[in-house]
């Protein structure tokens, strides 16, 4: 079992011209763990996880990332190829629409192959058979293989980009509102399912989410933002169940008195 993190975060920064998208965020992400960060909408928990997954240049600050070589790289410092190949393989990424995960006029098992080709698998037999059990373990039948996603509903098209995106084994996945704009049922039904893998894959995870119940369920630990800056952070059930910071304690409050 590993003694290190397998992500760094040192002072991360992000501004917009003279507007603060986020501010001095440091954290270590564990393999195994689950990281929620929630906040109401301009908390700046998007500009995190952008900047996180390399999708935003911080303005200053460093994102360190254990390799599988075991050396410690500034994600930032990558070249293009090593982070195009990181993102495809290593990495995962749970968009909140699944259809800007998703390349919806290819077949759902083109869509989890194509992840498998990114790694070099070339052999067409074992990436179907290969698409086939991902597909399984995502509750989608065998024989909408060849159907493409935009005749799938919400909730498969989101378990199909769960399944696109963790068949290459990634070691840190992100989940930006994983269930936002799901039937309750839905949700419930898809949150089971990312609970299952992620502890079965022994994942990492980073989870943006501003539903609490989505924080409890999928995460360790949870870190509150608030104006682009990260106000409290510990053990989930901790942070939920004896807020300390005063926003945090509004949170908590309006939920339980839905």
């Amino acid at each position: 079992m590993t003694t290190e993190p397998l992500l760094r975060v040192e002072n991360l920064t992000k501004y917009y011209g003279s507007r603060l998208g986020c501010a001095d965020v440091s954290f270590e992400l564990w393999p195994g763990e689950v990281l929620a960060i929630v906040g109401e909408s301009g908390s700046g928990k998007t500009t995190l996880l952008n900047s996180l997954s390399a999708t935003l240049e911080p303005s200053s600050g460093r994102t360190l990332y254990r390799m599988r070589n075991e050396q410690w790289r500034n994600i930032y410092e990558l070249s293009e190829a090593e982070r195009r190949f990181l993102v495809r393989t290593d990495w995962g990424f749970v968009h909140q629409n699944p259809a800007d995960g998703l390349r919806m006029t290819v077949s759902a098992g083109a869509n989890v192959g194509e992840r498998l080709m990114a790694v070099g698998d070339r052999h067409y037999g074992h990436i179907r058979d290969t698409a086939l059990d991902w597909l399984g373990r995502v509750e989608i039948a065998a024989d909408r293989i060849d159907d493409q996603p935009r005749s799938f509903s919400g909730g498969m098209r989101q378990r199909l980009q769960i399944a696109r995106n963790l068949v290459t084994g990634p070691r840190l996945v992100f989940m930006d509102e994983p269930t936002g704009g799901l039937d309750v049922s839905v949700q419930a039904r898809l949150l089971d399912l990312l609970r299952g893998l992620v502890g079965e894959l022994g994942l990492a995870a980073v989870v943006v989410t501003h539903d609490l119940a989505v924080a409890r369920l999928l995460s360790h630990r949870m870190m509150v933002m608030k104006d682009g800056r990260v106000i409290e952070a510990g053990l989930t059930d901790r942070v939920l169940d004896d807020p300390r910071e005063p926003y945090t304690q509004l949170l908590v409050s309006s939920i339980l008195q839905v």
